[in-house]
């Protein structure tokens, strides 16, 4: 309604003012106003509107045939001639973002797709909220995948921004993907995942094989036992929230290097998953750093775990929705980095759960 509202505001104007002011500015305006927001067809109309506006004041003041009348109408034409040019570029702009939007979200969809609701009896929630707008995908990661093993997830985050870090996403879900089915370990299946991203970082120039690494959080709940097993390579420690708002952090026992720094990390001790027990009505929660270095105004950081404390969620939804919620009001809508967050829930008694059969695997062998 604003250009319309231009167009009566000038008219208004010239009516109750002294002959020597001018509702000119009002009638430019209009059609400006209407360039990014109407069609090319609504913002020639309203530079004609404009023009026909100043045609009819000066034939009711009888002053159309004055310098001043010409001058006044020759500025409102060349402005409207400038506005249509203005909307044909931002609808040319608009129709290339519309574009980009679509690949990415196509992009996204292959690179990092969201996981079922329901894996294995297991309740399952993911998101990937980008810091900065319309960017899809990132250095974040997740995945679940229901093996036969028992559901096994990941959720990492890679060092660096842009195209290498998103080739080297592909490469760690990739290999993730191949290997949760295969591997009968947790630290077998670290090991796939390093030789996956030092193969790759020697093939790449822009997967950097000297500096690059992948912080990550490896998982796997295995049927028929209330366990969760954990192997944190550099990570955030997960969270895990009891039906009764309790909520512990699961911290390793030993700190451990990220997946790319594999000669170092053959320098320390040997990866060792911890374990801990995954009772009905429990929801673990993954995620990157993206949460915890969320600052607010005064640039204290986000802790999670002190916010979720106490609180009782009826599934990983609901722990998704409030911790996105919370995170938006402590930075006021201005993050920084982008966050991956997942969250699985084991369903409370009275849900059935579907369970597999494991393969019986040697622990030497293994």
């Amino acid at each position: 309604m604003l250009p319309a509202l231009l167009i009566a505001i000038g008219l208004v104007f010239n009516l109750l003012t002294p002959p020597s002011f001018t509702g000119s500015p009002f009638f430019s305006a209009a059609p400006l106003v209407a360039a990014p927001l109407f069609s090319f067809r609504g913002t020639a109309l309203t530079g004609v509107a404009a023009s026909l506006a100043v045609v009819g004041l000066h034939a009711y003041a009888g002053t159309g045939l004055k310098v001043e009348a010409l001058t006044e109408l020759a500025t409102v034409l060349t402005v409207s001639g400038l506005a249509l040019l203005i909307n044909r570029v931002v609808r040319r702009s608009v129709e290339r973002l519309a574009s980009a939007r679509g690949i990415a979200e196509a992009a996204q969809r292959a690179v990092l797709p969201t996981p079922a609701d329901r894996i294995a009896g297991l309740h399952v929630s993911a998101r990937y909220e980008a810091a900065q707008a319309d960017a899809f995908i990132g250095g974040d990661l997740y995945a679940v995948q229901d093996t036969p093993y028992g559901v096994r997830l990941a959720v990492g985050d890679v060092r660096g921004k842009g195209l290498g870090a998103v080739e080297a996403v592909a490469v760690v879900l990739g290999a993730f993907r191949e290997a949760a089915d295969t591997e009968p370990t947790l630290e077998r299946l670290a090991q796939r995942l390093e030789r996956a991203l030092a193969r790759e970082g020697v093939r790449r120039d822009s997967l950097d094989a000297v500096e690059g690494f992948t912080t990550c959080v490896l998982g796997e709940i295995p049927p028929g036992a209330e366990l969760l097993r954990l192997l944190n390579r550099g990570h955030p420690e997960p969270l895990l929230l009891h039906a009764d708002g309790d909520l512990l952090v699961l911290a390793p026992a030993e700190p451990a290097l990220p997946l790319g720094l594999g000669e170092l990390a053959a320098l320390g001790p040997p990866d060792r998953a911890a374990q801990w027990p995954f009772p009905a009505g429990c929801t673990l929660l993954l995620f990157t750093d993206g949460l915890t270095e969320a600052r607010d105004a005064a640039g204290t950081f986000y802790d999670p775990a002190a916010r979720l404390r106490g609180r009782v969620f009826p599934g990983p939804d609901e722990v998704l929705d409030a911790l996105s919620s919370d995170v938006r009001r402590h930075t006021g809508g201005g993050a920084t980095d982008d966050m991956a967050l997942l969250a699985v829930g084991r369903p409370g008694e009275g849900q059935p759960e579907r369970r597999r059969t494991v393969p019986v695997v040697p622990r030497e062998e293994a």
